[in-house]
């Protein structure tokens, strides 16, 4: 992920170490002073994502990153971010909480991320790999996708994402395309000033700037759902699952299919917008659906408000547990 936001022209990164996503912030440390960008290990998560702050108001492509405990203190900029119409890329590689927790896979973030996070009316696209390669991918997108929106980004990935190795193609990566940024403070020198913020007091400012939003994030809901399917069309009981928990939900449908009992699977890449279309879609032909997930139950929401009246069952660990796909193999017999 570090190279890919490398190759995908972001000059600007701080972050503060954390457990399970060290590995990137020590690679930004060497790779962006050979290339001569700007790397800072700042004293705080919080010192680090206003420093994202200031670099993407100055026209930068600014990236942060880290996990669980540390998002949660970098919500409050993320919602400044949001707030100002800013572009930035946020990685969290979640660990087990709540609390310190452990350095386990988890996927307990998810209502953090989706719902936005922080405090007030706003959303983050969010994107979730299932693996080391679209991790790299997801990174050139997340950078394209929060400029051409001007919104900051989310890749949310698990432990085990994030400390796998895997093969990894860069090569068919398209070089950073240069972004017309003219909102950017970069001095008014024969132009009108340029003003970012998040801050309007007089009365319906903020009312017109929050509609201006809301505009913006239905466009990101209509245009930017994402998913992958598996051995969907002739299904009779589907498992919904993301991240490593859908790698493991793949073993388990071919498990199944050799008892022939026709099983498929739909992996959100997209968790907001959640894509509730192909979803949905899917639901005119299937009844049964099992959702898995590393946690008490937060994914499951979204299946349930998308399609409503189906049977949905739902499979989870917490706290560094992970479902195998012999547990949802003897869950779907079970309920079949």
């Amino acid at each position: 992920m570090a190279e890919a936001a490398v190759l995908a022209g972001c000059q600007f990164y701080a972050g503060y170490p954390i457990t399970p996503q060290n590995e990137l912030t020590a690679y930004m440390a060497q790779r962006m002073h050979e290339e001569n960008r700007v790397f800072i290990q700042a004293e705080s998560e919080i010192a680090a994502i206003n420093m994202v702050f200031g670099a993407s108001a100055a026209g930068f492509r600014a990236m942060t990153s880290s996990s669980s405990p540390g998002i949660s203190l970098k919500q409050e900029g993320m919602s400044y971010l949001a707030g100002a119409q800013l572009p930035a890329v946020i990685i969290n590689v979640m660990r087990g909480g709540p609390g310190l927790g452990n350095i386990a896979s988890s996927q307990s973030d998810y209502f953090q991320a989706t719902r936005g996070g922080g405090h007030g009316d706003y959303f983050t696209p969010v994107l979730a790999p299932w693996n080391v390669d679209e991790a790299a991918k997801l990174v050139k997108l997340s950078f394209d996708l929060a400029d051409y929106y001007r919104n900051p980004v989310m890749i949310l990935a698990d432990a085990i994402i994030g400390q796998m190795m895997e093969s990894v193609t860069l090569s068919s990566m398209q070089k950073a395309q240069s972004v017309n940024k003219n909102w950017a403070l970069t001095g008014a020198k024969n132009r009108l000033p340029n003003i970012v913020k998040s801050f309007f007091l007089k009365e319906g400012l903020l009312e017109a700037h929050n509609e201006h939003l809301r505009k913006k994030w239905q466009a990101i809901r209509k245009n930017e759902q994402k998913f992958s399917s598996y051995k969907i069309n002739d299904a009779r009981y589907v498992i919904v699952a993301y991240g490593s928990q859908a790698r493991i939900a793949h073993e388990a449908v071919e498990i199944l299919r050799e008892s022939s009992i026709k099983a498929g699977l739909f992996r959100p890449i997209s968790l907001w917008p959640y894509p509730e279309k192909g979803l949905r879609d899917i639901g005119k032909k299937v009844k049964k659906f099992l959702v898995v997930e590393q946690s008490l139950g937060q994914m499951v929401e979204d299946v349930r408000l998308a399609l409503s009246d189906k049977e949905i069952y739902f499979l989870g660990k917490t706290g560094g547990g992970i479902p195998t796909s012999e547990e949802i193999v003897k869950f779907i017999k079970k309920n079949n």
